[in-house]
């Protein structure tokens, strides 16, 4: 008794290690894991911190600008009084000056410099990230190809295990008639070659799926194997055609602001600026020119600054920019003109598969009642084995069909949208 109980506890270990676990994948999921997998996600971390860097050191500017001054100078001449006065004596400069200072100068009015550059480096950052978000959109269309190439296997992998059952039954049929003398042995191994064709178109599919397989699993970087279960998605109806909300648009959007920021820097640079200085110090001589010693000095006030050369430039600088905005919006109207395209030629063959799969339902209920006949006819003995597979292959290039266009349909469902940005 012990030992049976002890075979059993072995035999239950051993089939717990042989079973394979079975991972279950949505063609949502791949869409999510592709995008965490694709190395260029990372760079979108780096591009957010990249400008949060940025701008935060251009907003740094507006406060106080401190710089340290240290200077020791000997120079040929030094200012004197050209003649003397009475009873007053004047030192003579020495001809080695010392000078340690703090410059601090505070901005009160940049003329909108700092705002600009800070729109200009968003503006940059947010044109980087949708670039990105554009090759991730490729992304997905290649899970779709592979998700949904796999589905499309599977199936006709399915239609094949129909198809052998059928020949494996009329075989077995045929054997009995042949045993009795109603059938011939040429009858029987036509049967035997076309069930080992339907193997042979099995063993390439086989093949076919786990090459896709792995494709799948490097792009969500997975480990899938052959029991991994692939849900077929839900069909997507829709009744009229969707907003365009694809990153190129954005993009576009991200250049205009950019063009506009730097608009406004030329604006910027024909403008009056304004700052609060201040320098404070300790030097040999001071301020007063006429004590020869070291002494503490201070100089503070208000700046004003007006550039007028870059007027001579500012007419040509936003007239170029005008133009860049101009041809900004005409890429933006080409884009979605060949996008609206796009869809309505995935709108119309989204209704044809829709027609063609009610037409494949009803080609597959004639050629099933064709087959059925074939088979009774091929067990009397009024037709030869040869007519039976051309019905039976008939059938089952229906069902292929039907498979085929249910796949593709939902592949035109997904890619349209995609193509939406939905």
């Amino acid at each position: 008794m012990i030992m049976k109980r002890l075979v059993f506890v072995t035999l239950l270990l051993i089939s717990q290690d042989l079973i394979i676990p079975q991972t279950q994948l949505t063609l949502e999921n791949c869409y999510e894991k592709a995008r965490i997998n694709y190395p260029l996600i990372k760079q979108k971390d780096y591009i957010s911190k990249t400008k949060d860097y940025s701008v935060s050191n251009i907003w740094n500017g507006y406060f106080p600008q401190i710089t340290l001054l240290a200077q020791a100078s000997y120079q040929s001449d030094v200012t004197e009084v050209p003649m003397p006065l009475p009873g007053i004596v004047i030192q003579r400069l020495s001809k080695d000056q010392y000078k340690v200072a703090v410059d601090v100068t505070q901005t009160i009015y940049d003329g909108g410099i700092m705002g600009s550059q800070a729109g200009i480096q968003e503006s940059v950052n947010d044109i980087d990230d949708q670039k990105i978000e554009i090759e991730l959109l490729k992304i997905k269309e290649r899970v779709n190809q592979i998700y949904l190439g796999i589905l499309l296997i599977e199936a006709q992998l399915t239609q094949i295990e129909f198809v052998k059952n059928d020949l494996n039954a009329s075989i077995s049929k045929l054997d009995a008639s042949y045993v009795n003398g109603t059938a011939t042995k040429s009858d029987v191994d036509v049967l035997r070659a076309e069930l080992l064709k339907t193997e042979q178109r099995k063993i390439e599919l086989n093949s076919s799926r786990i090459s896709y397989i792995n494709m799948l699993g490097l792009l969500i970087n997975e480990s899938l194997n052959e029991s991994t279960i692939f849900s077929t998605p839900s069909p997507i109806n829709y009744l009229s055609a969707e907003e365009i909300i694809r990153p190129e648009l954005k993009l576009y959007s991200a250049q205009k602001n950019l063009i506009e920021n730097q608009d406004g820097i030329t604006v910027s640079k024909i403008v009056p600026k304004a700052n609060l200085f201040f320098q404070g110090g300790y030097g040999k001589p001071g301020l007063n020119m006429f004590i020869n010693d070291f002494d503490w000095y201070y100089i503070t006030g208000i700046r004003f600054s007006w550039s007028l050369s870059n007027i001579y430039s500012y007419g040509n600088e936003s007239e170029i920019n005008q133009l860049n905005l101009q041809s900004i919006d005409a890429q933006t109207e080409t884009f979605l003109l060949n996008t609206k395209i796009t869809t309505n030629q995935q709108l119309q063959e989204i209704d044809k598969l829709k027609k063609l799969i009610e037409v494949d339902k009803s080609i597959i209920d004639l050629r099933t009642s064709v087959k059925e006949t074939a088979k009774a006819k091929l067990e009397n003995g009024v037709i030869t084995s040869n007519d039976y597979i051309r019905d039976l292959n008939a059938e089952d290039t229906a069902k292929q069909n039907l498979e085929i266009h249910k796949i593709q349909l939902l592949l035109a469902q997904y890619n349209y949208k995609i193509t939406t940005g939905n």
